[in-house]
């Protein structure tokens, strides 16, 4: 029986109309998918991480009041987010996706090799049993290496910093400022290494708390040495902040990672070569495509910030928190595919396609389902949300008017960008070399650059928005067509309905809200009004567009209510 519930037993294929979303019916049968204590785990993780997830995005947005109350929009807060670029950088490429997407599959690799029994055939002591075991000998060859080269990275990145704010924004008056920051924000390429690194085994070992809990103490961070040393060093103390917050997140998964791998040296002499084997390999074949396609996405943001360098000062600072609050809601749908990406690679790495279909179908309709509803909130309410969020200290009115505008287009992107972080995962999960996602990505690149350059001179940070949306939605276009072809064989076509009705609600829905909006004056209020308009427009008008995925949200509903009469 299948696991949503949209194929016969005897394998027939739904059509385009078909939910992604099971129907939350009878148990599963044997090879249904997954097993419901399966099922009933990823759901308690799922709800765990978001707890932490929105934990850790409320502290980010606490550390944003306080840089925007004590910096404003101004040059200092302008050096300040041209350092950010450094961890911004790094948190994609060494903990959010390239450190993930490399070692998720690796470490899920070896525990099915550890499960299989490999390195059992060495018989010679318990000892040398533990020694060849594919997990700790994964660990041996990679940590130390990485760590040398991660601290190679950031020795570099010091000493080049100079050289690095001036490609970064060579339209800054004065770059000390930055070039401090910089310098300060340097060493998360060594921390934010480790950090993901640590995320990725625990993941893979399906120990999701931790993982989800660095962006807490990260923050944490940040906020406090800002709070204790803004009148003495300015914003460089936000930049050591984020030094001292990187250092944290290490210190959260440590006692974890230790438990589940402990970091004793393995001592295969004997037959070194042969439980070499067994470790998965992570040669330049697999790094290439996932460091380019991490290094393409995160350069839209490089492309942003450079043609904004060139806009009047506070330019930076409005596309920054536009793009931080707008990207919320993208956030909060990914952690649906954090929390099954290693599901996804286990079963890639057993062989088993149609579980990893399913679970992907299953994952985009969620996801899509949750971001388009963000979007629609972002569209509405969007300057009620900076006016609370934001304006106090040295951020105006003025401030809050040109960021939430910038907000409201960089939402036209909000479903791009997750299904580019969606379907992405199970391209890699297999860890075999696969250079498509890098061709889409890179192609979504110059389709921002091109619409930047172009859109820039005439509507400012607004054109830089809308160059930040065609492009990752190219992105996510490619990306859903090439998935079935390539790698886990989705229903595209039916992925694509399900989302276009799930778009036309989100668009209905917003314009709910658009129009409401200035009933209010008070914000608060307003905004709390449409907290419940824009959710029952979205819903009630995808049922009236035939949703599948919302209309399944009914099954339990209506199963309950049948069961009480």
């Amino acid at each position: 029986m299948s696991d949503t519930g949209t194929e016969t037993e005897a394998g027939a294929r739904p059509g385009p109309g078909a939910p992604l979303l099971p129907a939350p019916a009878a148990p599963r049968e044997a090879g249904g998918g997954e097993p419901p204590r399966l099922g009933s785990f990823l759901a308690r993780a799922a709800a765990a991480t978001a707890v932490l997830t929105v934990l850790g995005a409320a502290l980010g947005l606490v550390r944003d009041q306080a840089i925007a109350r004590y910096f404003g929009a101004s040059d200092a807060s302008d050096a300040f987010l041209i350092a950010w670029t450094v961890p911004e950088m790094a948190a994609t490429l060494l903990i959010e996706d390239g450190m993930a997407l490399l070692l998720v599959p690796a470490f899920s690799l070896a525990l099915s090799r550890r499960d299989a029994g490999a390195g059992k055939e060495i018989t010679v002591g318990v000892a040398d049993a533990e020694a060849s075991d594919p997990v700790r000998e994964l660990v041996a060859a990679t940590l130390p290496r990485l760590f040398l080269l991660l601290s190679g990275g950031a020795a570099l990145l010091i000493a080049g910093a100079p050289w690095v704010v001036g490609v970064l924004a060579p339209g800054l008056a004065d770059p000390r400022l930055a070039v401090d920051c910089t310098r300060l924000t340097a060493v998360t390429v060594l921390t934010f290494g480790i950090t993901g690194y640590f995320s990725a085994a625990l993941r893979a070992h399906r120990s999701f708390l931790p993982p989800a809990g660095v962006y807490v103490a990260y923050n944490v961070g940040i906020i406090g040495t800002t709070l204790a040393l803004h009148a003495v060093w300015g914003v460089r103390a936000a930049a050591a902040g984020v030094a001292l917050g990187s250092v944290l997140m290490i210190l959260t998964q440590l006692p974890v990672f230790l438990r589940f791998v402990p970091l004793r040296r393995p001592r295969p002499r004997r037959f070194g070569r042969r439980a070499a084997r067994t470790a998965p390999p992570l040669g330049f074949a697999v790094l290439a495509p996932v460091i380019l396609f991490v290094v393409s996405r995160q350069s839209q943001v490089l492309v942003e910030r450079f043609l904004a360098s060139t806009l009047p000062a506070g330019a930076i600072s409005h596309l920054n928190y536009a793009q931080k609050v707008a990207q919320l809601p993208m956030v909060l749908s990914l952690m649906i595919c954090t929390v099954t990406f290693p599901v996804v690679a286990r079963a890639m790495a057993a062989g088993e396609r149609e579980k990893a279909r399913l679970r992907v179908e299953r994952d985009l309709a969620l996801a899509g389902t949750v971001v388009l509803l963000g979007t629609a909130v972002v569209l509405g309410y969007a300057p009620q949300i900076i006016e609370v969020l934001f304006q106090r200290g040295a951020f105006d009115a003025s401030d809050t008017g040109s960021t939430a505008q910038v907000m409201r287009v960089y939402a036209l992107g909000l479903l791009g960008h997750c299904l580019v972080g969606a379907l992405s995962r199970p391209f890699f999960s297999s860890g075999r070399p696969t250079w498509f996602p890098a061709f889409a990505m890179g192609t979504g690149l110059v389709v921002t650059t091109g619409a930047g350059y172009a859109l820039t001179y005439r509507f400012g940070v607004d054109g830089i928005a809308t160059a930040n949306a065609l492009g990752i939605s190219t992105t996510a276009l490619l990306l859903l067509m090439g998935l079935g072809t390539r790698v886990v064989p989705i229903r595209a076509r039916s992925v694509a309905f399900s989302l276009g009705r799930l778009a036309g609600a989100s668009l209905a829905a917003g314009a709910a809200g658009w129009a409401c909006a200035p009933l209010v004056p008070d914000p608060v209020l307003s905004l709390a009004a449409g907290c419940l308009l824009v959710p029952a427009v979205f819903f009630l008008t995808g049922l009236a567009l035939r949703s599948p995925e919302l209309a399944s949200l009914l099954v339990p509903i209506r199963r309950r209510f049948l069961d009480g009469r």
